[in-house]
């Protein structure tokens, strides 16, 4: 998740000018280094349009950065699951619409055998998750902006979550990239 130092994953317009004026070529490499670990995304219907448009077009185009080819290929090439109320169109390969409601879902996914499953994106779906203690890390990317308002990652969450620090990166753009383990209600002491 890229959020503004003031918690917002977007500013009121859902823009997200303030993520791209912070990314550098060492973020590049650490997103590519989580894409790597992974095999499946999960994505929010919205999320995922938007996704798919980019990541399915704009590495064609000449203008796209070379260094970014290896993300694009990741991205094409992962499975994603899309959670939608309203089912849209698959506009993207290896796409599927989830099948089960959310915790069946998200259960049998961890369940199978694969690498991890990342959220991009998607703030009602990770809250839902959040609510339902289906997240097992966090990996929030705090950019060096202040929004005052937008699109809160956080916003009405009415239980406690405790986390463990298990990594922190700060790159050379000022973006620092926290890795928060969450500390499940059954592993509490």
């Amino acid at each position: 998740m890229n959020l503004s130092l003031d918690g917002y994953m977007s500013g009121p317009n859902d823009e997200l000018d303030w993520h791209f004026e912070s990314w550098n070529e060492d973020m590049g490499e650490k997103l590519l280094e989580q894409l790597e670990g992974a095999d499946t995304i999960l994505l929010g219907r919205l999320t995922y349009e938007a996704m798919a448009r980019y990541w399915s077009r704009k590495p064609l185009e000449q203008d796209f950065p070379r260094q970014d080819l290896a993300i694009a290929d990741r991205m094409n090439r992962h499975v994603k699951i899309v959670f939608s109320k309203s089912r849209g169109t698959v506009l993207w390969n290896n796409s599927a619409f989830a099948t089960r409601n959310l915790e069946e879902e998200i259960r049998y996914l961890k369940h199978r055998e694969g690498k991890n499953i990342l959220l991009f994106g998607s703030g009602k779906l990770m809250f839902s998750c959040l609510q339902r203690d289906l997240i097992d890390e966090f990996q929030l990317w705090i950019h060096p902006v202040i929004l005052g308002t937008g699109r809160r990652l956080f916003n009405s969450l009415d239980q406690r979550v405790n986390l463990k620090l298990k990594d922190s990166i700060l790159f050379d753009s000022g973006v620092i990239a926290i890795d928060y383990e969450v500390v499940h209600a059954d592993t509490v002491k």
